[in-house]
């Protein structure tokens, strides 16, 4: 059998190459998928030299492009290579992080929003603005293609650490796609959940910071002080949702980390309403309050309240299948608060009554009924 990171030559009637070994569950057993775009030789650091230009083994046929090969044939090379992966647990472990339904049950009422809003608290209600901001996603919209990724890394100056730190798990990533499996191994159910700070309104993050660097605003956001935290890392370990990040280095203008921000060339492209995090500091999602800032001033200049759309965070705008609503939970006329109110509707891990101001869709399967049972 082969594990992760086993080099194998993949020989074809067009050539070979050699590449490390991703198993991934529903494979067939007699194929291989191999991904292209890799093998780049004039991309920059981060790219440079990473993976195998796969494109000779593919093939042009009348007007179309192929990218299918038969009587292909793999052999071991006795090489390994440590592959550094952002996931490495693909389970839920029975927990309820996402939630599934399906067609039928969602037409007969079955699945009601159950909501943790009635849930007892031991927190005092803090006092309350004008807007309280929040997300609803649907995972059923989400294809995992990781756009909001690259979209938070531009906006908020997310640092890239490479290919060493990702091993030691010290991804910088505000917002990560997590990928889950349920089902057999041979015919597994995939489903992406995007997943960020959850700006909760009972944050654990809080309750553990011994100098408040990390506060709930009175418009619902988590806000972390970065001129305050000191790093002790209890708020990370204490997140529920693993979404907090610390910077173990000083990643701008550190020759050892010049993927992004180490010459005077790459930090024009720094967001400049956005502040650089220094070493030693935690960092984490904040809605884009850089966006709301702005927008509510050019409300305040234009002398309008707030609209529908002013207010558009990174993911959003850059979701291709309009997966992720941004808005303010206030105003029940505004689309995210119409989707917390649809029955499909759930907060991840609401039963520790953290409250989030972020909430999921569900995930619906059209299953059809058979002879033999449901399939």
């Amino acid at each position: 059998g082969l594990s992760d990171g086993d080099v194998v030559r993949v020989r074809t009637n067009r050539g070979q190459i050699e590449l490390p070994v991703f198993r991934q569950p529903g494979q067939e057993g007699r194929t291989i998928s191999v991904a292209v775009g890799y093998g780049r030789t004039q991309v920059g650091r981060a790219g440079q030299g990473v993976g195998v230009n796969a494109y000779p083994l593919t093939f042009t046929s009348g007007r179309f492009r192929r990218y299918y090969l038969e009587d292909v044939a793999l052999e071991k090379t006795g090489r390994h290579e440590s592959l550094a992966s952002t996931q490495t647990h693909f389970s839920m472990e029975g927990r309820p992080i996402v939630l599934e339904t399906t067609l039928e049950e969602l037409h007969n009422g079955a699945e009601a929003n159950s909501g943790s809003e009635s849930m007892p608290t031991l927190w005092a209600e803090r006092p309350q603005g004008e807007h309280s901001w929040g997300l609803a996603i649907d995972v059923n919209a989400c294809t995992g293609c990781s756009a909001c990724v690259i979209a938070c890394q531009a906006e908020n100056n997310v640092p890239v650490v490479g290919r060493s730190e990702v091993a030691r798990n010290r991804i910088m990533h505000w917002i990560r796609i997590d990928r889950y499996y349920s089902g057999s191994e041979n015919e597994p159910t995939i489903v992406h959940q995007p997943m960020m700070c959850q700006h909760c309104q009972n944050a654990p993050c809080e309750t553990v910071c011994p100098v408040l660097a990390t506060t709930t605003s009175s418009e619902g956001l988590n806000q972390q002080v970065y001129n305050r935290c000191i790093g002790t890392r209890y708020c990370a370990n204490n997140c529920p949702y693993k979404v907090r990040r610390f910077n173990w280095f000083q990643y701008a203008q550190n020759p050892e980390f010049d993927f992004t921000m180490g010459s005077d060339l790459a930090r024009m492209v720094l967001n400049p309403d956005v502040a650089v995090r220094d070493r030693g500091v935690m960092e984490k999602c904040s809605l884009c309050v850089q966006r709301i800032q702005l927008a509510k001033n050019i409300a305040l200049q234009e002398k309008r309240e707030l609209a529908e759309g002013d207010i558009q965070t990174a993911c959003q705008q850059a979701c291709p299948t309009q997966a992720i609503v941004f808005g303010d939970l206030k105003d029940p006329k505004s689309q995210v608060s119409q989707l917390r109110r649809q029955q499909r509707h759930y907060q991840v891990l609401e039963e520790l009554g953290t409250r989030p101001n972020v909430g999921y869709l569900k995930r619906v399967r059209n299953q059809m009924e058979t002879t033999k049972g449901r399939q």
